[in-house]
């Protein structure tokens, strides 16, 4: 390709739609901490002084799920009439059923065990129909595109320096976007960097933009990136002071985009937060980042792409497929064949290898559930590259 733009956004954990997705996870662990085959699938709403925690939980355990919801929100900053959302003093309504014992039939015992298949990775089908896709390049340390690694960085420094004092008129709620200029598929500079974060009141348009190109943006993007024509917007509405559930309603699993690789790579369409990994929504889509992170990280492509899907009780995925876009001296087929002599793509494979059952999710829930190597998930390891290479050998 010519020279070209690509642009990724991320946002806070103040942001409404991540609100919800951390109470989710944070049910959701609360829930494995007790009953690791607890079948959770847990979403959340919130506006105006309320919050809404809905979904389908089988567990023989107990969960606090309204003080679960309040501890989230005042740990994110929302803990006081000031920022118009309090932890403290909003409703929290439950709408919670039980697992439809339709879906339980393919989860709990596979087409492939009803078969005769008797393996132990045959124990449980996908919870559900679907594909997902995982992707990995060499552009960064983590191997995650620039635009969303980059814009990351920015939402967590945004919060570090409100949680730490740096700066203490911000309020929860932001969003980053950055624009990564390449010439074909180099990396040449950074075009635009959009900051927008919530503020007290009676703080300046200026001062907030002096503020955060010193404390936010100078400490994250790379200065060689940096240019005399890089555009900088802090606030560009100028106001943003009514934030969070309030300016907003949010929801669990709206930012998909934001949660994996900012539309650099396709996507099913699953969300992730508040899911068991018996949902492929969640567990093949940690699993194909981590075989497409073993492909770049073994040298064997710049970039690549995996794709599963799932038929709904069914262990076995109905496809496996590989696309390294021509930077691979292997064939996408040769590569696919790899991948299925080194990894089992099945549920209960998937979850013992990443260690599921015993991932904490909630950190998660914000900043990107891919690239996340300072957390020690097990999908973000390279330490099937010597396999793969074995395998096309």
């Amino acid at each position: 390709m010519a020279r070209h733009l690509f642009t990724s956004e991320s946002v806070t954990e103040g942001h409404p739609d991540k609100v919800c997705d951390q109470i989710s996870d944070a049910v959701l662990d609360s829930i494995l901490e007790q009953d690791k085959n607890a079948h959770v699938a847990c979403e959340v709403t919130a506006t105006t002084g309320v919050v809404h925690v809905m979904g389908e939980i089988s567990t023989d355990c107990y969960v606090d799920i309204a003080e679960i919801a309040r501890k989230v929100i005042n740990d994110i900053g929302y803990d006081n009439q000031k920022c118009g959302f309090n932890g403290n003093t909003c409703a929290v309504l439950t709408s919670i059923d039980a697992q439809s014992p339709d879906i339980a039939m393919g989860v709990n015992e596979s087409y492939e065990l009803k078969d005769g298949e008797d393996d132990v990775n045959n124990t449980i089908g996908a919870g559900d129909q679907g594909m997902m896709f995982g992707y990995a390049c060499d552009e960064t340390p983590e191997l995650m595109p620039m635009p969303i690694s980059l814009a990351h960085k920015l939402a967590k420094q945004l919060t570090k320096v409100r949680k730490d004092g740096t700066l203490p008129y911000l309020r929860p709620d932001g969003k980053t976007q950055v624009t990564v200029e390449y010439d074909d598929n180099k990396i040449t500079g950074i075009d635009t960097v959009v900051v927008s974060t919530q503020h007290d009141e009676d703080i300046t348009l200026e001062q907030i933009r002096k503020d955060l190109i010193e404390y936010v943006i100078k400490p994250v993007i790379p200065e060689h990136l940096l240019n005399d024509s890089t555009k900088i917007f802090v606030n560009p509405t100028g106001r943003f002071v009514i934030g969070g559930p309030v300016g907003d309603s949010g929801l669990t699993g709206r930012k998909i985009i934001v949660d994996t690789y900012g539309g650099f790579s396709r996507h099913g369409g699953g969300a992730f937060s508040g899911k068991d990994p018996t949902k492929v929504d969640r567990s093949a889509a940690y699993y194909s980042r981590y075989i497409a992170k073993n492909i770049v990280a073994a040298g064997l492509a710049k970039k690549c792409e995996i794709q599963l899907a799932y038929a709904i009780g069914v262990a076995k995925p109905v496809s496996v497929m590989v696309d390294t876009f021509g930077t691979s001296k292997y064939t996408n087929e040769q590569l696919a064949k790899a991948v299925e002599k080194v990894f089992d793509c099945r549920p209960n494979s998937i979850i013992s290898q990443l260690k599921l059952k015993e991932t904490k999710y909630l950190p998660l829930a914000a900043y990107g559930h891919m690239g996340r190597e300072e957390l020690g998930v097990e999908w973000e390891k390279t330490n099937k590259t010597e396999d793969l290479k074995k395998a096309l050998a």
